[in-house]
């Protein structure tokens, strides 16, 4: 008898623990990214995430009415987690490509971009076109829609297959390779830190949306997630992130003709 009341009043405690538990958890939002992409995602000098995309998943911390963690992972782990539950949404400038689409949901998107190209300051490459040329060397980043388009579009180019934005840009620096395909503001972005060594292609090769991650079947969380973006383009709120984090790169769209990211 008293072992039986023993097992009853454990079992009690079990429940009311995992009860605490998931409610605990239903009032926090997991956000996954690769915070090695700045200015959307990396990590200030404390250590602790920022950019852009903090500042959509805080707003959509705002909108659900719950405390928003930021979970720090590779970029090919990313879905995975999103699928198996580790995470609510991704927010990692997460192109919404329709193979992407078999296996997540996606949000309206927030911006719209383009593949581009950081050529290597001594190759003869001008465009796309010159790509095709025989004996090509690329860089292409592990599991990113750059590297997917190198491989349809260019599958005679010989490939180097790295996993981080700067072992592609070092490739590309010491003219190991003709080129890399990524976006625009990346390309901005590393050309401007070796101007002597690259040169900046950004005449899209195809354009892009970038839009948050969903788990299949929560239409509820992307409607909530659709709400914020629509709200956040309403108040400004974007415009106020290019002004924090892009007025170069805006500036330089610009006066290339190119519309801007957030328009």
């Amino acid at each position: 008898m008293r072992a039986t009341a023993f097992c009853i009043a454990l079992f009690a405690c079990v429940l009311c623990l995992t009860t605490f538990t998931g409610c605990a958890r239903r009032d926090v939002l997991v956000i996954g990214m690769d915070a090695t992409y700045p200015p959307f995602e990396f990590k200030d000098p404390q250590g602790k995430v920022s950019g852009i995309s903090v500042a959509i998943g805080d707003e959509i911390g705002k909108t659900l009415g719950k405390t928003v963690e930021y979970r720090n992972m590779g970029f090919d782990g990313l879905i995975p987690a999103l699928q198996s539950g580790q995470i609510d949404l991704i927010i990692s400038s997460l192109t919404a490509s329709p193979e992407r689409r078999k296996s997540i949901d996606f949000s309206d998107p927030y911006v719209k971009t383009g593949l581009s190209i950081l050529v290597a300051k001594d190759s003869s490459v001008k465009s796309s076109e010159d790509l095709r040329a025989p004996g090509r060397k690329l860089a292409v980043r592990l599991a990113t829609t750059g590297e997917q388009w190198c491989r349809t579009e260019l599958p005679n180019a010989q490939k180097i297959s790295l996993d981080t934005d700067a072992a592609c840009v070092l490739e590309v620096v010491n003219g190991t390779v003709d080129a890399w395909v990524y976006d625009q503001v990346s390309v901005m972005n590393y050309h401007a830190q070796h101007p002597s060594r690259t040169r900046a292609l950004l005449a899209p090769l195809r354009e892009e949306s970038w839009a948050v991650g969903v788990k299949q079947g929560r239409e509820d969380l992307k409607t909530k997630v659709n709400e914020t973006i629509a709200r956040m383009k309403k108040e400004g709120v974007f415009a106020k992130l290019a002004d924090q984090y892009l007025a170069k790169e805006r500036d330089l769209m610009k006066a290339q003709g190119l519309p801007f990211v957030f328009e």
